[in-house]
C-alpha cells in the first residue's frame, strides 16, 4: 500500500472508498474517506485497489459518480451470455473492457461493483469470476423471484394487518391465511416457538408472548375474546369438508337404496320421543303396545337409523369415524355428521314417516326381561316432548296418555331389577352450562326427575338387549364393561355426610369403563353385558354396533371381523377420549368465566373431599351451580362442612379460580 493509493473497504457492513494516506505501527495503515475521515485498517481488510492515482480523499465523489453512470446490472446478462460458452473467468480490468470497450479506473471499478453485487451470472474464485451454468442461473432467478414474491406478500400482509386493526373490512389472501396461521400456532403451541409468529408480532412493536398473539387475534376479528382453545388445540375437526358436504347433499336429494327393504311397519304405534327442548339429533323414541287382556304389554324402544344413508367406508363413515362422538359445548353443538342430515333424515321427526331400529321387549314383574326382538322398522313419531312435559304428565296423570304412566312404571320395575343385580347409584349434583347470546352465560342444576329416569332406564333396556343379541349370535360388538369396584366398608361410609359427599367417596372407587368385543359384566348398570346402542347419530360405536347387528338381521356378512371391530375400538376410544377432554375442558372455562362475572356473589359451598388435607385443600361443591371446584381452607374444616364463599379470583383463559371465606353454614348431619 503507497500513499495516494484509492481503495474500497468496508464498515459496517457498508463499502467505502479511502485514500492511503500513512503507515500506522507495524501492521496498520491510516486511509482518509471523503468526508476526511480517518481510518485505521490492516491490508487484509482491502477488498479492492484502484489503479491510477495518485488520488486526494476529494477526489473521490467525482471518482463514484463516474463509476456510477455505467453501473447497469441488466449488462452483466449480456457478458455472461457472451462468456458462458467458453466458461472464461473474468476480473473487473476484463469486464470493463469487455463491456465499455475501456480499462479506465472508473470504468473498471464500475465492472468491480458489477460483479461484487452479483449473487446470480458469476461465482468469485480468488480474484476472478467465473460464470455460472445455466441451469445454476436459472435456479437462482427463480429462487429470487419467490424471495421478491414473499417481501411484496409480506409488505401486503402488513398493510392489510393495519386496516384489519383499524376496523376496515379485508379480503385475505392464501399467504395472508398462512401467516395468520402462524400467530394462532404462537398462540395454540407456544412450547414449539414459531418463528414467523414471533417475527410478525415483532415488526408490530407487540411482546412475543402467545398472550399478544391471543390479542391480536381477537384484535383482527379472526378470534372471539373466549376463543375455544381447547377445540382448536385437540384434533377434532370442527368444519367439515367440502367432499362430505357433497355426499350429505346427495343424500338428501336422492337417497340410497335402504339395504333393508322388508321394515316391519309400526306407524300405528304412538311414539313418544323425549329430550331437551334444545336437541336438535332426535335419535330415539318410546311406544308401549297393549296385547290382549292379562298379557304384558310390549315395550318398543325405537333408534334411529342413520346407516341406512351410507356404507361402511364411505364419505360420511369415515368423517365420523375420525369426530367418534358430537361434541355438546356450552357455546353449541358441533356434530358428527353434517347437520342437514343429523337434525334431518337421521333423526326422528314428528309426524313424518322415519327409518328406525326397534328393540321390542316384555319383562317379568320383577323389571327382568322376558323375551325381545330387534326390527328394522317404520314408525312415525306422534309427540316431541321435554322432560318437563313428561315430568309434567306424570305429575298429573294425563288420562288420554296413559301410555306415559306405563312407561314409568316399566322404568321403575327395571330399576329395581338392576338395584338386586348390585347396580350401584351415584347421584351427585350435575349442571348445564349453556352461553346465549354469545355471551349470556346461564347455569342449570339438572334434577334427577322420573322422566330423566324413565328414558335412562329405557336406554339401559336396549343397550341390554344389544348386548344379549350380539353374545348369543357371535356378533362382534362394542361391548361396555366395568370391573366390580372395592368399595369403602358400609362402617366407614357411614361415617360420612349423607349425599354428595358419601356419594363422592364411593365416585372415587370406582374403576373406568372399559370397551372390547368381549362381553363382560358391567358393575355400576348391574348387568352381565352391555352395547351401547341407542345414540347412533352422536356417537360412532353406537352406529357400529347398528352396522353389525342389522347386517345379522339380514343375513348378511358382517361388515366388521372381530380383529377389525378391536382395532376400530382403540383407535376411537383416543379420539373419543380427546373429545370429551374437549367438553370438560370448555365447560370449566365457561363456569370460571360466569364466576368472574359473578364475583360479589355469595355462594354455598359443600366440602366433598381432601385433595391434600395436610395442606388443607379440599374438592367443594358450590351446590346452587353443581359444580365441583378445588378450594384451600385457611382454617380447620371437616368432611361435609358447610360454608358461603365469594369469588376473589378467577382467570378462565389461565384456569385460575380462588375464594375467599365467608360465613359458616350448619354442617351436614351423618
Amino acid at each position: 500500500m503507497e500513499k495516494g493509493t484509492l481503495i474500497e473497504f468496508r464498515l459496517h457492513g457498508d463499502r467505502r472508498l479511502a485514500v492511503v494516506d500513512r503507515p500506522e505501527g507495524k501492521k496498520d495503515w491510516i486511509v482518509v474517506d471523503a468526508g476526511g475521515q480517518g481510518h485505521k485498517l490492516r491490508p487484509q481488510r482491502v477488498d479492492y485497489t484502484i489503479g491510477g492515482g495518485p488520488y486526494q480523499p476529494s477526489d473521490i465523489p467525482a471518482f463514484l459518480a463516474q463509476a456510477r453512470d455505467y453501473f447497469d446490472p441488466s449488462s452483466l446478462e449480456v457478458a455472461w451470455e457472451l462468456l458462458i460458452e467458453d466458461g472464461e473467468g473474468v476480473n473487473p480490468d476484463d469486464l470493463a473492457l469487455l463491456l465499455f470497450s475501456d480499462q479506465s479506473p472508473p470504468l473498471a471499478y464500475a465492472a468491480h461493483l458489477l460483479l461484487a453485487d452479483d449473487k446470480i451470472y458469476f461465482k468469485r474464485k480468488g480474484d476472478r469470476y467465473e460464470p455460472r451454468s445455466v441451469n445454476q442461473v436459472s435456479e437462482i432467478k427463480h429462487q429470487l423471484e419467490i424471495e421478491q414474491q414473499r417481501e411484496q406478500e409480506k409488505a401486503q400482509f402488513l398493510s392489510n394487518l393495519q386496516q384489519a386493526l383499524a376496523g376496515n373490512k379485508v379480503e385475505w389472501s392464501e399467504s395472508d391465511r398462512t401467516r395468520l396461521e402462524a400467530i394462532e400456532k404462537f398462540v395454540l403451541q407456544p412450547e414449539n416457538n414459531s418463528r414467523q409468529g414471533s417475527e410478525i408480532l415483532e415488526l408490530l412493536g407487540k411482546q412475543q408472548t402467545p398472550e399478544a398473539a391471543f390479542e391480536l387475534l381477537v384484535d383482527l376479528g379472526l378470534w372471539s375474546k373466549h376463543e375455544n382453545l381447547f377445540l382448536r388445540r385437540s384434533s377434532y375437526p370442527v368444519n367439515f369438508p367440502k367432499k362430505v358436504i357433497e355426499v350429505a347433499h346427495s343424500c338428501l336429494e336422492s337417497p340410497p337404496r335402504d339395504p333393508d327393504h322388508n321394515r316391519l311397519d309400526l306407524t300405528h304405534l304412538k311414539v313418544y320421543t323425549i329430550d331437551d327442548e334444545s336437541t336438535q339429533e332426535i335419535d330415539d323414541g318410546l311406544s308401549i303396545e297393549y296385547l290382549g287382556a292379562g298379557e304384558t304389554p310390549k315395550i318398543w324402544i325405537h333408534i334411529a337409523d342413520p346407516t341406512r344413508l351410507f356404507s361402511p367406508g364411505d364419505e360420511l363413515d369415515l368423517e365420523a369415524r375420525k369426530r367418534s362422538t358430537t361434541l355438546y359445548l356450552p357455546t353449541g353443538m358441533v356434530s358428527m355428521f353434517p347437520l342437514e342430515l343429523a337434525a334431518g333424515p337421521m333423526s326422528l321427526i314428528q309426524g313424518k314417516i322415519c327409518a328406525a331400529l326397534s328393540f321390542c321387549v316384555t319383562l317379568n314383574e320383577d323389571g327382568s326381561v322376558n323375551n325381545y326382538s330387534i326390527h328394522p322398522s317404520w314408525i312415525k313419531p306422534t309427540y316431541r316432548l321435554t322432560y318437563e312435559d313428561v315430568s309434567e304428565m306424570l305429575q298429573w296423570g294425563i288420562a288420554s296418555e296413559p301410555e306415559i304412566n306405563d312407561l314409568a312404571k316399566c322404568a321403575q320395575q327395571r330399576r329395581q331389577w338392576r338395584k338386586s343385580q348390585g347396580s350401584i347409584t351415584i347421584q351427585m349434583p350435575e349442571s348445564y352450562i349453556k352461553v346465549k347470546n354469545n355471551d349470556e352465560i346461564v347455569i342449570e342444576l339438572l334434577e334427577d326427575t322420573a322422566s330423566r329416569q324413565l328414558v335412562a332406564e329405557m336406554m339401559i333396556l336396549a343397550g341390554e338387549i344389544g348386548a344379549h343379541y350380539g353374545q348369543t349370535n357371535g356378533i362382534p360388538l362394542p361391548f361396555r364393561s366395568q370391573i366390580q369396584p372395592d368399595l369403602p366398608p358400609d362402617q366407614e361410609l357411614l361415617l360420612l355426610p349423607a349425599g354428595p359427599v358419601r356419594f363422592c367417596a364411593v365416585r372415587r372407587c370406582m374403576p373406568r369403563s372399559e370397551m372390547s368385543i368381549n362381553p363382560a359384566r358391567h358393575a355400576s348398570l348391574g348387568l352381565n353385558g352391555y352395547s351401547q346402542v341407542t345414540s347412533p347419530i352422536r356417537r360412532y360405536t353406537d352406529l357400529l354396533a347398528h352396522f353389525q347387528i342389522k347386517a345379522h338381521l339380514r343375513g348378511d356378512k358382517l361388515p366388521f371381523s372381530g380383529e377389525e371391530m378391536q382395532e376400530l375400538l382403540y383407535s376411537i376410544g383416543s379420539s373419543a377420549y380427546e373429545a370429551t377432554l374437549v367438553e370438560r375442558q370448555t365447560n370449566r372455562y365457561w363456569a370460571l368465566e360466569f364466576l368472574r362475572r359473578n364475583a360479589e356473589q355469595v355462594w354455598p359451598a359443600l366440602v366433598l373431599r381432601w385433595l391434600r388435607e395436610d395442606e388443607n385443600l379440599a374438592l367443594i361443591l358450590l351446590e346452587d351451580l353443581g359444580l365441583e371446584l378445588p378450594h384451600r381452607f385457611e382454617r380447620a374444616v371437616s368432611l361435609g362442612h358447610r360454608i358461603e364463599l365469594q369469588v376473589s379470583r378467577a382467570d378462565p383463559q389461565r384456569d385460575e379460580i380462588r375464594f375467599r371465606e365467608m360465613l359458616d353454614l350448619v354442617s351436614i348431619d351423618n
